[in-house]
C-alpha cells in the first residue's frame, strides 16, 4: 500500500513512516524539508500521485487564533488535491476533549480541520489521542520559573507516542470507518502530579505548586481530555515509561 504522511518529518509522521515502512508498505515522507508547503499548495501533486491514503499529523505553527486560517487553508489544498490524485483514505490526527472544550483557540481550530476531513469528498478516519507522555515536560516548561513549577490540577490521561503510531498504522492500513476512534494511556492523573512524577524520575529538584490558572491546560473542565466512552486503551503506564529512561520530545 502506498501512504504518504504528510508532516511526515516531524515527531509523530516520523515514526509512522518508520513504522509503516517495517510493515512492508511504500510510506513516504512529506513536509516543508521535502519541499512541501500546504498553504500554497506547491508540491503536493507530486506527493500524492498514485497515493492510496494520505495520513495528516501536521501541527499549526501557533497555538492561538492564527491556528485556523492554517486548518482551513491547508486542509482545503490537500483535500483538493487528494480528489484530483484518486486517494481513497485521508486519517487525521487529532486531540481527545477538542470537541469539549471549544474556548481553547487550538481546540477549536482542531474541530475546524476534523470538520473539514469529515465533510469533504474523500473516505476517513479520524485518531483522536489524549496528551503524549513525551510532551509532559515541555508543558511542565510553560509554567516554569526558577526553582518552581505552577500546573493546575487538570486531570491528564497520557498515552506513550509509539501506541498512538501504531494505532495510526492500524487504522490507515484498514477500511476507512467515516468516524472517529479516541485512544488513551491506561492511567488518569491530576497534571500537578505528572509534575511531580516526573521531576522525581529525573532527580529534579524544582517544586510543583498547584496553580488552577496557570497554563493552556488550566481552561480544561472536568474529565474533558481523559477517555470518552468507548476509546482504545493503551498498556504503557507513566511510571514505567518513566522509569525506563524514555527521552522526551
Amino acid at each position: 500500500m502506498k501512504i504518504a504522511v504528510v508532516g511526515g518529518t516531524g515527531f509523530v509522521g516520523s515514526r509512522l513512516v518508520e513504522k509503516l515502512r517495517s510493515e512492508g508498505h511504500q510510506a513516504t515522507a512529506h513536509g516543508r524539508s521535502t519541499g512541501l508547503d500546504l498553504v500554497t499548495g506547491e508540491g503536493l501533486q507530486d506527493a500524492l500521485s498514485s497515493v492510496d491514503v494520505v495520513v495528516i499529523t501536521i501541527d499549526a505553527p501557533t497555538f492561538d487564533a492564527a491556528a485556523s486560517p492554517f486548518f482551513r487553508s491547508t486542509s482545503g489544498n490537500l483535500l483538493r488535491a487528494a480528489e484530483k490524485e484518486g486517494v481513497r483514505h485521508v486519517v487525521l490526527l487529532s486531540i481527545v476533549g477538542i470537541d469539549r472544550i471549544s474556548e481553547v483557540d487550538y481546540y477549536a481550530a482542531k474541530i475546524l480541520q476534523e470538520h473539514l476531513v469529515e465533510v469533504g469528498p474523500i473516505p476517513y478516519s479520524i485518531v483522536r489521542a489524549t496528551q503524549f507522555m513525551e510532551f509532559v515536560e515541555k508543558i511542565m516548561s510553560w509554567t516554569s520559573e526558577g526553582d518552581i513549577v505552577r500546573l493546575p490540577t487538570t486531570r491528564m490521561q497520557p498515552i506513550a507516542v509509539g501506541e498512538v503510531v501504531d494505532t495510526l498504522a492500524d487504522v490507515a492500513t484498514g477500511t476507512p470507518i467515516n468516524s472517529t476512534v479516541s485512544i488513551a494511556g491506561p492511567d488518569v492523573f491530576p497534571l500537578d502530579e505528572l509534575g511531580r512524577l516526573t521531576l522525581q524520575a529525573h532527580d529534579d529538584g524544582r517544586s510543583v505548586v498547584v496553580d488552577e490558572s496557570a497554563g493552556l491546560f488550566a481552561a480544561v473542565p472536568d474529565d474533558a481530555i481523559t477517555a470518552p466512552s468507548g476509546a482504545r486503551i493503551g498498556s504503557v503506564h507513566y511510571t514505567d515509561w518513566l522509569a525506563h529512561g524514555h527521552a522526551v520530545a
